[in-house]
């Protein structure tokens, strides 16, 4: 195990998740994360605190996992064959915040490292992460605050990287089986390691500490905004394709799964309520129909100005 490259991160890791539980408390007013530890029979363990029935979160949950064993599994090797057979060891926060108001947008963010190693050869290590948002109501306002936010946050490290990374999470957090973007994205990386070890590892940290400045604006902004038991509805239908995503395309949850992970803390970004509809569709012209037919296609969202999209 490096333990040089992994020592800080961990540091860093840990203490990202603090952070990210005392704003988002501050932010609810009335939630609290409740902290369940847990170990790895194989090697490891984690730290998941969930939030339940807040006032502005219906779940939001935040994990923290360091995980190691002898072999990595197929999700890990299956885009990089030439590690299989290695010992690993893997870390990251991830989160997942389901709002209660419709009008409050899903988020999800996850920062990552892996070190893979082989006795007499050199250890491969890699980062990966970002953060996308998933909304029911889109504002366009909001989408474009979202990416002007995450390009900032990565142009101030390498301004070569928005654009790569804006597309990279248009085309990961898609569902194929639809035909159809899960929300309105951010930037996603993976098998970062093409620069020395502090500058990838500056990129982690780049987008952990930008997460809770870029959704909070947009939560105050919607927090409040009455809605109505359609609209509800529509949010538990909507939620549906998140779950899909999660359970049929996610490598990470797979990873989890893989790797004897625990399966509460894997799946706890679930949302803690939702629905399905047999061949549904919104009414033309209405909202619900604006959300698949505008705001959910690619769009150059950081170079464009509220109404310009039409």
């Amino acid at each position: 195990m490096n333990e040089q490259k992994l020592k800080p991160v961990l540091a860093y890791l840990m203490h990202l998740q603090d952070q990210i539980c005392e704003r988002i408390e501050s932010l609810d007013g009335e939630g609290q994360f409740q902290q369940d530890q847990w170990q790895r029979e194989q090697g490891g363990g984690g730290r998941s605190r969930v939030m339940k029935q807040g006032k502005i979160f219906e779940q939001a949950g935040i994990g923290f996992s360091h995980v190691y064993g002898e072999q990595l599994p197929k999700s890990a090797t299956a885009h990089r064959p030439e590690l299989e057979g290695r010992d690993f060891n893997a870390c990251g926060v991830s989160l997942v915040f389901h709002p209660n108001n419709p009008h409050v947008p899903t988020v999800h963010m996850n920062v990552r490292f892996f070190i893979a190693e082989k006795p007499g050869e050199e250890p491969v290590w890699w980062f990966g992460g970002g953060f996308d948002l998933t909304p029911f109501y889109a504002v366009e306002e909001d989408v474009i605050y979202w990416h002007q936010h995450a390009k900032k946050t990565l142009d101030a490290v390498d301004d070569t990287l928005y654009s790569k990374y804006k597309t990279w999470c248009d085309d990961y957090f898609y569902l194929k089986h639809r035909n159809e973007a899960r929300g309105v994205g951010g930037v996603f990386f993976d098998d970062l390691n093409d620069r020395s070890f502090d500058d990838a590892f500056a990129v982690i940290k780049a987008v952990g500490d930008a997460f809770c400045d870029g959704y909070e604006p947009i939560v105050q902004k919607r927090k409040d905004t009455n809605y109505t038991d359609q609209q509800r509805q529509f949010q538990l239908y909507r939620r549906g394709r998140y779950v899909e995503f999660n359970l049929v395309w996610d490598r990470g949850t797979l990873f989890g799964l893989q790797t004897g992970g625990r399966t509460e803390s894997i799946l706890m970004s679930m949302p803690p309520m939702v629905r399905w509809e047999y061949d549904w569709a919104p009414e033309p012209g209405s909202p619900e129909a604006a959300l698949t037919e505008y705001f959910l296609l690619p769009k150059d969202w950081a170079n464009m100005s509220p109404g310009q999209g039409g």
